[in-house]
């Protein structure tokens, strides 16, 4: 009786882990519908003045919205999800299966390591990530940059939107942290270690900047995933989550960002810079030209004119 009552809260406990798993995955899913390509970007003369007060007014209303669509997105699995949906899931699967080998690894005395990977990791603490997404507001508003406004406020919005998903699935899952029980990372067992709040939060980040900032400079996509990545991985090293929380959380907080950037960036801020870049482009390079005839000579020519 006792045999068969311990199954059947293991099996219990699997499904809900499985319901877990999906709900952390399907976060990417609601980045956008399948198939669906970004808005074409329409030129507009004047695209500061109406995108930024706006996202204002609707800060909390977006949230809420980005919340619904988060957590009903697994009803809406389509086929080209797999493309992405399995390598995650094996990728997790296979980490879970690790964990507690990985996490053993790790020397428990090593005050060297833990006291590098503890500093690294202040960059995904929450009040870091709010306080540079406040500073991108901030300068925006001052200098009458609407990109780093937008900047802050998208980033501010999916910080909050990973903050909850997070908080979910900590309070459900249960798993105590590698420390503990000699990282045994058994789950529904009263701890907070899954996902990994850190890096959910600097991954929902990275992932605003990296898309407002890095189409046209490479350096800044890659700096703010790299920098994502570092603060993630000193989670583990630092002993605070194992490689799945790690894993599951960058996904989540890579998921927001790029939805929260799709669904709510302004694209007349693109067409904009655009057409500035080309202007700048044209006078600087380009020479103005114009056709000149002398009557006296009856010749011909071309005059070349350059601006700078």
């Amino acid at each position: 009786m006792d045999r068969g009552l311990q199954t059947h809260t293991r099996t219990w406990r699997v499904g809900i882990f499985c319901v877990l798993i999906l709900i952390a995955s399907m976060t990417i899913r609601a980045q956008a519908p399948a198939g669906k390509a970004p808005p074409v970007a329409q030129p507009s003369p004047t695209p500061n003045a109406k995108s930024s007060p706006s996202l204002e007014r609707r800060f909390f209303r977006n949230i809420l919205a980005d919340q619904q669509a988060i957590w009903t997105s697994p009803f809406r699995i389509g086929r080209d999800d797999a493309k992405w949906l399995a390598p995650l899931g094996l990728a997790t699967a296979s980490l879970l299966a690790t964990d507690r080998h990985t996490a053993g690894a790790l020397a428990e005395n090593d005050r060297t390591r833990l006291r590098i990977s503890r500093d690294i990791s202040q960059g995904g603490a929450f009040y870091t990530t709010g306080g540079i997404a406040t500073g991108f507001y901030l300068v925006g508003r001052a200098t009458n940059n609407a990109r780093a406004r937008e900047t802050g406020l998208l980033g501010g919005e999916a910080l909050i939107d990973s903050g909850i998903v997070v908080s979910v699935l900590k309070g459900v899952s249960q798993r105590p942290r590698p420390p503990l029980d000699d990282a045994s990372g058994e789950f529904f067992d009263g701890g907070q270690s899954f996902p990994s709040g850190h890096a959910a939060s600097v991954w929902s980040l990275a992932t605003v900047v990296a898309y407002e900032y890095g189409n046209h400079r490479p350096l800044v996509r890659f700096g703010a995933y790299g920098l994502a990545t570092a603060v993630s991985l000193s989670r583990f090293t630092g002993q605070n989550h194992f490689l799945s929380d790690v894993l599951v959380g960058s996904a989540i907080g890579y998921g927001i960002g790029r939805y929260v950037y799709r669904k709510h960036h302004d694209p007349d801020l693109d067409a904009s810079e655009s057409d500035a870049r080309g202007k700048s482009s044209r006078s600087k390079l380009m020479p103005f030209t114009s056709p000149v005839y002398s009557r006296a000579s009856q010749s011909y020519g071309l005059a070349l004119a350059w601006s700078f």
